[in-house]
């Protein structure tokens, strides 16, 4: 590890502390800042967490330059933080999606700039525009969506959505601030002479997810199962047949560090990380592999509604940054469930007040 000093932002959420941690387990001399604003709920339950593992907290916001002025120098910067839901902004203001995920990722820009850092940037398989998702040619396979077998298009086939997919259309203003920093970064990149890496990811998961119904749905699916609450299939038919790929965290991170050691020659490029078509998994699935680890049901509602931004099928074909450091993901679906479940057990007097 060529990097002394990484600062994460947004790094006492979810992907940012554990990305922090299992940094800070693998490379012990160097020096890891988590900034946050512990806006979401549960984020101050990382605090313990990050300060056990050796990683440093500052509260601070990347709305306010100032706070990351007062982090010092740093030469990796990896920016997790935002406000995550693409449903944010339908009905209200966007003003804070806005502020924090486009202002502030210029605020993180010209922080790197300063130190000249190099740069990972987590953008979002949203950036992706809506229609154009939808209209893709659908089957259902039994308790799934599934892409017609014989039939592929520019950026579209079999193995999933690639990094070429048009990205002419709306695609919620969370995908737009995404895009919009992607293209931030890219300009910086060329004017001056950074090295940076931009991931669009999928649907991350793992144990110290606070699932919600916008955001975290793989944890929340668990929790419901486990603490009670209710819980809807939404939208396409209320039937449960939508599909995503999911990536446990760990998976994310091992990509992240061999990024690192090839960020010279992979500079500038933007990658889909996710966890492809061999982990994933629809709702209706996801049921009945709570159903078996819980060993209880919940009455599931349908409604058949579909909100603007949601869409019924998305897998990430890795391919491009599996060829490019031979990686894949390796925890599948039902590992990644065991292994949150037996999180909601360990920690349930903490998590039930947050999750049910």
């Amino acid at each position: 590890m060529n990097h002394k000093h990484i600062l994460i932002s947004g790094g006492a959420g979810f992907v940012g502390s554990n990305l922090g941690i299992l940094f800070k387990q693998d490379f012990q001399d160097i020096r890891v800042t988590a900034l946050d604003n512990l806006k979401r709920r549960g984020s101050e339950l990382s605090l313990n967490r990050l300060a056990n593992n050796g990683v440093e907290f500052t509260h601070g916001d990347i709305r306010n330059p100032e706070d990351l002025a007062s982090v010092g120098s740093f030469d990796l910067l990896i920016e997790c933080s935002a406000e995550p839901s693409v449903h944010a902004g339908y009905g209200s203001s966007p003003s804070y999606l806005i502020n924090t995920n486009l202002t502030g990722t210029t605020h993180c820009l010209e922080a790197a700039r300063a130190h000249e850092a190099d740069i990972v940037f987590l953008s979002t398989s949203r950036v992706y525009p809506i229609k154009p998702l939808r209209d893709l040619p659908l089957d259902q396979d039994g308790s799934r969506f599934s892409l017609s077998k014989k039939e592929t298009g520019v950026g579209w086939g079999r193995s999933g959505i690639a990094e070429n997919f048009p990205l002419i259309g709306p695609r919620s203003l969370y995908g737009a601030t995404k895009l919009a920093s992607e293209l931030l970064i890219s300009e910086y990149l060329d004017m001056y002479g950074l090295r940076g890496i931009t991931n669009r990811c999928g649907v991350l998961t793992g144990p110290w997810q606070m699932g919600k119904v916008d955001q975290g749905f793989v944890v929340l699916w668990a929790a419901r199962h486990l603490y009670g609450g209710a819980l809807s299939y939404m939208g396409f038919g209320g039937a449960g047949h939508q599909v995503r790929d999911i990536l446990h965290i760990a998976d994310l991170y091992r990509a992240i560090k061999l990024q690192l050691t090839r960020i010279g020659e992979l500079s500038g490029q933007a990658f889909n990380l996710g966890g492809g078509l061999n982990t994933s998994v629809s709702l209706r699935e996801l049921t009945q592999i709570c159903e078996l680890m819980s060993e209880s049901k919940v009455d599931i509602q349908s409604d058949s509604a579909t909100r603007p931004a949601d869409i019924p099928w998305y897998i990430s074909d890795h391919s491009l940054i599996s060829d490019a450091i031979g990686w894949t993901p390796t925890i599948p679906v039902e590992t990644i469930l065991a292994e949150i479940f037996a999180w909601l057990r360990d920690h349930r007097q903490q998590l039930e007040p947050i999750l049910k």
